[in-house]
This record gives C-alpha cells, structure tokens and sequence, in this order.
C-alpha cells in the first residue's frame, strides 16, 4: 500500500491597495490631512533624536519649503542606507522605533511605520534622498513612491546629498494645493512643532526656540504668573480664572491647567492640549482630566503617555489613568490651598464654578469636609452654606424637586424649618452626606406630611365654624384626588398653598395613563395601583380672604372660590397644570367674573319692541 502525500502549500504574501489604504487613512484614521505635517516633522525629530545617541553633537536642524505646489523637508537625522530603504520606507507597518519597542518611547515619536502614509493624503508622488550617518561611506539612496503603489530606488552620486540626512519632497495631488501654501505649512508646523527641542524652520521664520512659559525662568511669581496668562489667551483664546502648574515628575507631566473664567455645562468634555515630546499630540484630548475637573482646560508635555494609532488621541491603558488621577490629585490641592490661604479667590471661583466643586464634594470626603463652610446652596433662609444652615439648626430638611422647594419654601422660612433646595445637581445627595462632615446634623427628606404637621392645628370652635366650607371644598376637589384641611400658618398673606408628594404625583400620572390605554395597558397599569397619599390644598385660617369665603352665605360661590385658591396654589408653586386643572381654573374664574359682574335685563325704555308696541297702530287709526 502507498501512501499519497499531500503536496506542501507555498505561502504568499498579502498585496495592499495603498490607493485604498490612503483613502482609509484619509477618511477614517486621520481627522484631517493637516496631519502630514505632524508626521514630516515627527519622522525628522526622530531621525535626529537617533543620530545623536551616535554622536551627541550632531546638528539638529529641520527645513521645510514651500512653493504652493510641492514641499521640501530636509533633516540632519540619522538616514538610511538602500536596504533599510526597502526594509523600512516600502513596508507598511514596519518602523525602526519598534524594535524594543518600550525603550523606543522613550526617545523616539512615531512607532507605527504608517507616517509616512499620511503625506499620500495631499500628495501625488512622495521622494526621499537620504543618506546613513552610521555607514559614512554609503552613497545616498533616491526612493520614489506613487499613489498607485509603485516605487523605485536607485543609488545616487555622493554630491547629490553630501551630508548625513534625509530630504522629503512631494508634488502635491490635484485639489490639494492648498495645503503647499507655505503661510498654512508655516501656521500647520508652528502649531505642531513648537515646542520641539531641535531648530526647526519653515523657509526662513524659525518654529522652535520659545521655552513654554512653565519651563522658563522668571523675574518674580508675579511676572510668571502674567507670563503663564499670556500663553492661555494665545493658546486657548482666553483670559483664565486662575492657572495651576501641573509638575509631576513621576508621571513625566510638565504643564499648566488653566480655570475656564466662565460657566461651562458638566457634561461638556474638555479640550486639552497634549504635546508629545514637544509635539502636538492633540488639541482635544477628552479623557486627560477626571470628569469633574471640567472647569479646567490643560496644555501640557509628556514623555509617558502613548498615543493612538492616529496620534491624535491618547491611548486608554494604565498609564493615562495613573495620570488622570495624579492630575485630579493637583486640582484638589490646588483647591485645598485657596481654602486655606486665599479665601477672596475661593469664593470668585465658586461664584463660577461651585458646580464642579460640589460633583468633586459628593465623591472625594475630604473635599466635602474642607470645601463645606463655601459651598452655597438654595434654602429656605436665602443662599447659604450648608455649615451656616448647620450651625443655626439642627435638624436639615431638603427635598429633591425644585418644584417641591417652591411649594414649602415659605411656609418652611415662616415655621422656623431649614429647607435645602435639592432639586439642582449634586445638591440632594451633598446635604444627606452632611452627617460625614456635621455628625450632630440630622438630614430628613421633606414630603407634604411633614410640612402639614408643623402647621398649626386650629381650635375647635375655629374648625367648627369652618367645617361647611371644608365639606364644600372636598366635594369640589375629590375629583382632582386632592383632600382640603385647614391650618394656621405664616405668612398671612398666603391664603393656601398646595401640598403633595412625589408618590401621590406618581399615582396621579398613573391613574391618568390607565385611562388613556387600551385594555391591555390599562390592565398592566392597574396592577401598578397604590394607595398613595392624596394631594392636600391647606387653607390658611389666618387669612382674611379665607375667613371672608367661609363666611359666604351661598355654597356654590363659596365652592367656586376654594376653586380658584386651588388654582391660584398651583400657579404659585409653578406646578404645571393637567387639562382637567386648566379646566377647573377657566371655569372657576369665568364663574367668579360672572358673580361679580351678573348680566341684568336692560331697562324698559331701551327696548326696542317695548317702544315699537308704545306707537299707536296708525293703519288701525285709519280704519
């Protein structure tokens, strides 16, 4: 018996569409071809950075050229002889800073071996003269790439290229000539590269030579204070609050976070400035800060944080959350010292951004203990603190609604209870955590039965003498799930105020859904019933009006007007009205307007048949 063998499959190679690749890149991977001077500079400073751990006193010098229609690099770096040509330029993916790659982040920009992709974005045919400075006699090397995937190499005569290095050309695609402008190149590679430490020139305008301002020395804290102002209103385009030095060697941070000088949403991610290595990363960095630092805008430089792909996004590894908190760590100080030292410049920051403060209170104790006595909150009292409110009560209401605030927010102030308004971000859950940083504080949520009971209950005879109209306006009311009770309360002047509670306002949305469903619904919805509490209109015994309505001899009118009040109690505290209480109010007040104004029969002598039957039938007369 013989045995067949299977014949070895040859392996093949995978073929790139590098005109479908670019249209990737162009459309997906960059956010916009500007990047490709980001990636010309980055390949130069890198080529340096590789030269001069050869020879620490090489030149470090990139030129660029524009003329509109073409571009010239040319950097003093390392080069490359004809077979690191192939190896590197030819293959997609492949990069000289990966080998090792944890030691190449350290000294080197790019790791993706794509960069130089990017220049296809804008241009037609890419060329690249570079002579090695490891192998001195090497002749230069000429690679020509186009956008259809065909390249040649071919060696060149040593005065073609006499010194060490590399030069970039590239002839610009069609409809792309705007990015060879040389004032957009030169505005594209200041923006990028400023903070690189080599000479780089486009044409004969340096871009580099400027320390930031948070490595340079200065006269006084005052001129470096002024010094870091300038750079913000240059960077971001305005004039901050206050600035905050973020140096932390430990996880190679240098910078400055700079405080928004005005009100910014929480929900609105900021935009910070990462240069990696001296070079732009981003200028939109979202995940750099914990979310509740959104009041502050960071430009900084680091050697530790790894980019994207793109480059234009910081990758989500380890690293950045370590940097993340250590940057959150320097926000909290930073506001621990204004508490301590500068209280004028801690409350003209709450004033702006008390919001973020209190985001950061509700997650961090030792904030909410040091931050508490300038915090301010909406109470009953008037704005306050919650340590001022500690100090003056002992027992602290809120409630979780602004609605529900508008509704006992008087009576409360008038019964001596201390009411917070809960009903604004991070408020309700701030006053509950008070017994952390006040434990001799007791914190109570505030519903419609609490406030009922610290109204005052009326005398008999008082209440006697109220019950017809009390009887009256419960029948009244009973539709509308709302019960009738009267009290004595301050202020006078409120003649009722309507009270409920958040489970009688669910059982009402309920109970009104039900009606509205088919019967599939309205089965589910009615096995959801519960017996919340009703409603409550209080009628203050105190006011004159109420005293007058009781006293009104006819039932209907005194009816209509405890409608209007239940009207007029809703209105006060900005509830919205259901269409069955719209309709309640148009008819109460329709009718109130028809008691005081009643329609009465006109006079006789206005009449105008009464005068037509006063003529004397004359066609009778003349019969």
């Amino acid at each position: 018996m013989t045995t067949q063998e299977t014949p070895t499959e040859s392996p093949h190679t995978f073929q790139v569409d590098l005109r479908g690749l670019v249209d990737l890149l162009s459309q997906h991977l960059y956010a916009s071809p500007r990047v490709y001077v980001r990636e010309l500079l980055q390949n130069g400073v890198d080529a340096i950075t590789a030269r001069r751990a050869l020879d620490p006193a090489a030149p470090g010098t990139v030129r660029i050229h524009a003329t509109g229609t073409a571009l010239r690099v040319t950097d003093s770096g390392i080069g490359l002889t004809e077979p690191e040509v192939h190896q590197l330029l030819a293959t997609i993916g492949r990069s000289s800073k990966r080998d090792g790659l944890q030691e190449a982040r350290k000294e080197f920009l790019g790791q993706f071996g794509i960069g130089l992709l990017a220049c296809f974005v804008v241009a037609e045919t890419i060329r690249v003269v570079s002579r090695s400075a490891r192998t001195p006699d090497a002749l230069p090397v000429e690679w020509v790439a186009r956008g259809d995937g065909s390249y040649t190499v071919r060696t060149l005569a040593a005065e073609e290229h006499p010194e060490p290095g590399t030069t970039v050309h590239l002839t610009a695609r069609h409809g792309s000539e705007q990015w060879f402008d040389a004032g957009t190149v030169a505005g594209l590679a200041a923006d990028f590269g400023a903070l690189l430490p080599y000479d780089v020139r486009v044409g004969d305008e340096p871009v580099t030579g400027q320390r930031p301002p948070w490595e340079a020395e200065h006269t006084s804290p005052t001129a470096r204070t002024t010094a870091l102002s300038a750079y913000c209103q240059d960077t971001f385009g305005f004039a901050p609050l206050d600035s905050i030095e973020l140096d932390l060697p430990l996880v190679g941070i240098r910078g400055v976070a700079y405080v928004l000088p005005g009100v910014v949403s929480p929900a609105q991610r900021g935009g910070h400035r990462v240069h990696l290595k001296g070079m732009l990363l981003t200028d939109r960095a979202e995940t750099l800060l914990p979310d509740w630092a959104f009041f502050v805008r960071c430009v900084l430089d680091t050697d530790a944080l790894r980019p994207t792909a793109s480059r234009e996004q910081l990758y989500e590894d380890e690293t950045l959350a370590a940097v993340r908190e250590a940057l959150g760590d320097r926000v909290r100080g930073w506001l621990a010292q204004l508490a301590a030292t500068s209280p004028e410049r801690l409350r003209r920051f709450l004033a702006v951004h008390h919001l973020g403060v209190k985001a950061l209170a509700l997650h961090d104790d030792d904030v909410l203990r040091t931050m508490l006595p300038w915090l301010p909150f909406e109470t009953s009292e008037g704005e306050l603190t919650l340590d001022d409110l500690a100090r003056r009560h002992r027992t602290v209401h809120f409630t979780r609604t602004v609605d529900e605030f508008r509704q006992v927010s008087a009576i409360a102030a008038a019964q001596g209870m201390a009411v917070v308004n809960g009903g604004y971000t991070y408020d309700a859950a701030l006053v509950e955590a008070l017994p952390l940083a006040r434990p001799e504080v007791a914190v109570e949520e505030l519903d419609a039965s609490v406030v009922t009971a610290h109204l005052d209950h009326l005398d008999p005879t008082a209440e006697l003498a109220l019950a017809p109209l009390l009887a009256t306006a419960r029948v009244r009311l009973d539709p509308l799930d709302c019960d009738v009770v009267a009290r004595a309360f301050h202020p006078a002047s409120l003649a009722a105020i309507h009270l409920d509670d958040r489970s009688a306002r669910h059982e009402r949305a309920r109970a009104e859904a039900e009606s509205q469903a088919d019967d599939l619904w309205a089965g589910i919805l009615g096995s959801l019933r519960e017996e919340a509490p009703r409603a409550r209109l209080v009628l203050n015994h105190l006011n004159p009006l109420v005293r007058r309505i009781a006293g009104l001899p006819d039932p209907d009118l005194a009816g209509v007007a405890v409608e209007a009040l239940y009207g007029q109690s809703l209105l006060q505290a900005r509830r919205p009205l259901r269409p069955v209480d719209q309709a309640l109010v148009n008819r109460a007040f329709g009718e109130l307007l028809e008691w005081a104004a009643p329609v009465r029969p006109p006079a006789r002598d206005d009449r105008p048949d009464d005068r037509a039957d006063d003529q004397p039938d004359t066609q009778e007369t003349d019969r």
